[in-house]
């Protein structure tokens, strides 16, 4: 991306990237080489091999063209170009000898290209994680560092209108149900997508920079800050506790919409004790998941029928309450069903003595309610959930009863919540 700076904001980017990505030694792909898609060896390397470019095998669903980090086991993602769309074995990305950049499948269908204006010379995977199409004259005329996808690295920056979009989940790399957005009014904000649209619904995080964010900027000594036009900064997303010369670092909107950075020793020397081999979080927006989403529609920080614990370390963990299971057990983000037949509204009355109402202490679904009462008595309120078949779950806090209705959205517990849900299920 060319864009036009003036001399002092040239400054303070130059202080805060102190190394420019154009300068780098780099082994160019040339024009007519390709890749196919046959297993996990298939790739271009940076000069020092810490990332790649090609394919990875995705179990056995398909393949993901990809680039990650490449000196760690754990081959990392870091930015996808087909992620809603894996590719059969025998596809092939190329960088044709007429310049284009393409993925097609076995039988040659474009299946996705790199855009850009004018003629590719020649391709680069960067030691910086940066993927290159280059001019003749070493300009980058497209760079997968303007294209992320729920990732950035060192070096990198968002501009206005740039977002990330949050995977399906931790192996599904389709979109998932959030985004972090650099609006063009300068506001960094996180939101709920309308899934499985990539429409905004709801924010529940945000830095609260009207009409002055400018760049969010992932700095070369591991900072993560917003900044003004002029290079003020003004929120600093994270702050580095470990160097970019000895750890690995990305920043990623993962699946359970909470903005992590994370480190990785680059050897057991510079781990020490301190540091486990592994991604290791140093900073995380927003700070508790489960209390921080809360809208009208859609399901909140987990699905319908569930509900969300912040668990020690940090996530979050969604859980069905009792008498109910998980749609797909092995997507626990997928939400809740009810395992008994539900009761009769024309024999509710009737049927009143084949249900029971379970506690839940501190738990709570806001917003799923259809009738309030107070003041009232906790018999009172089983009672009245009992005898209506509309009642799935009760909320009884301080003299007050609320009525929730399936299907149950923004499901929390949390000693902040208080009083107790009553869960209706049969005996």
């Amino acid at each position: 991306m060319a864009v036009a700076l003036p001399f002092a904001l040239s400054l303070v980017l130059l202080s805060l990237l102190p190394y420019h990505t154009h300068a780098q030694t780099y082994s160019n792909v040339t024009l007519g080489s390709s890749l196919t898609a046959e297993g996990n060896n298939s790739f271009w390397a940076s000069p020092s091999g810490e990332f790649a470019f090609g394919f990875q095998q995705i179990r056995n669903e398909g393949f993901l063209l990809a680039i990650w980090f490449n000196k760690i086991p754990e081959k990392t993602v870091v930015w996808s170009a087909n992620g809603n769309n894996l590719v059969q074995r025998g596809s092939r990305v190329e960088l044709t000898t007429g310049g284009q950049f393409v993925l097609n499948d076995p039988e040659g269908k474009q299946l996705w290209n790199a855009v850009y204006a004018s003629k590719v010379s020649y391709a680069a995977m960067l030691d910086t994680g940066n993927f290159v199409l280059a001019s003749q004259d070493s300009i980058y005329l497209w760079e997968s560092f303007d294209h992320p996808t729920d990732t950035i690295l060192p070096t990198q920056m968002l501009d206005l209108g740039s977002q990330l979009v949050a995977r399906f989940s931790e192996k599904n790399y389709s979109n998932g149900r959030f985004l972090l957005i650099l609006q063009a009014d300068g506001d960094l904000i996180l939101y709920t997508t309308a899934f499985p649209t990539d429409s905004v619904n709801f924010d529940y995080w945000s830095t609260g920079t009207l009409g002055s964010g400018f760049q969010l900027i992932f700095d070369q000594s591991g900072y993560i800050n917003l900044i003004t036009r002029n290079g003020n900064k003004l929120s600093v997303l994270s702050s580095n506790t470990a160097s970019t010369k000895d750890f690995y670092q990305r920043a990623i909107l993962e699946y359970d919409g909470v903005f992590r950075h994370y480190v990785y020793p680059k050897s057991a020397d510079s781990s020490r004790e301190k540091w486990p081999m592994a991604w290791y979080p140093l900073s995380f927006i927003p700070e508790n998941i489960c209390m921080s989403i809360t809208t009208s529609t859609g399901s909140g920080a987990c699905g319908f029928n569930s509900y969300c614990e912040l668990g020690d370390d940090q996530r979050p963990n969604c859980k069905c309450p009792p008498g109910y299971s998980f749609l797909d057990p092995n997507n626990t983000m997928s939400g809740c069903k009810q395992n008994f037949v539900t009761q009769n509204c024309e024999k509710a009355s009737q049927e009143k003595d084949q249900f029971y109402l379970e506690d839940m202490i501190n738990t709570d679904w806001p917003l799923a309610d259809y009738e309030y009462f107070r003041p009232v008595t906790e018999d009172w309120c089983r009672e009245a959930c009992l005898g209506d078949c509309f009642c799935a779950v009760a909320i009884f806090r301080n003299g007050k009863c609320w009525k929730k209705k399936i299907p149950l959205s923004n499901g929390r517990i949390d000693p902040s919540v208080g009083g107790k849900a009553l869960i209706k299920t049969r005996i």
